[in-house]
């Protein structure tokens, strides 16, 4: 039943991502999202660091979505000035935003990456499409919302069940 919430990878940060390996094994594009993947939740810019990262992301050849569930002014506001699509107020996990991505990038479910920090949202959607899901450690959770401390603490009681099957291995925690 948890197994659903586990992604294929686990790194620290997005800077830690293969992502030539992973363009190696056929993967075209990436859906990542906002809040606490790629900054904190009440950071409304991207870093020099995340701005470099993303001009490598397309040199590589991988097209580049946000999907959050975030508002359209925040969402906005971040993707714009960068020239990143974006889709916004997604309620993830549902199937829609993550097939509107794929749409807006032209790509199969096959090609297609998922990055992020929650797995009661990102990996868990992601997985139940059959798409390649990262899962990366929060950036800052002192900012989360409230329907995310609640994801949180779902996770912590799926982290417990899936420890004790041995689902979860910590030496295998994020490479």
């Amino acid at each position: 039943m948890f197994e659903i919430l586990i992604p294929k990878l686990r790194v620290n940060t997005v800077f830690d991502i293969d992502l030539e390996d992973l363009y190696a094994k056929g993967y075209r594009g990436i859906i990542t999202d906002l809040d606490n993947t790629l900054v904190g939740a009440k950071m409304p810019l991207a870093t020099p660091e995340l701005i470099t990262w993303f001009e490598r992301v397309k040199k590589i050849g991988f097209k580049l979505i946000i999907v959050s569930n975030n508002r359209m002014n925040r969402v906005a506001a971040f993707a714009t000035p960068l020239d990143i699509q974006f889709v916004h107020q997604a309620r993830k996990p549902r199937n829609a935003p993550f097939r509107k991505a794929i749409s807006m990038m032209g790509l199969r479910d096959q090609e297609t990456i998922v990055v992020g920090d929650q797995m009661m949202t990102d990996v868990y959607g992601g997985n139940r499409m059959g798409l390649f899901t990262v899962l990366v450690l929060p950036v800052s959770i002192a900012d989360e919302g409230w329907t995310t401390r609640i994801n949180r603490r779902l996770e912590k009681i799926a982290l417990k069940r899936l420890r004790k099957k041995g689902l979860w291995l910590e030496e295998e925690k994020h490479q």
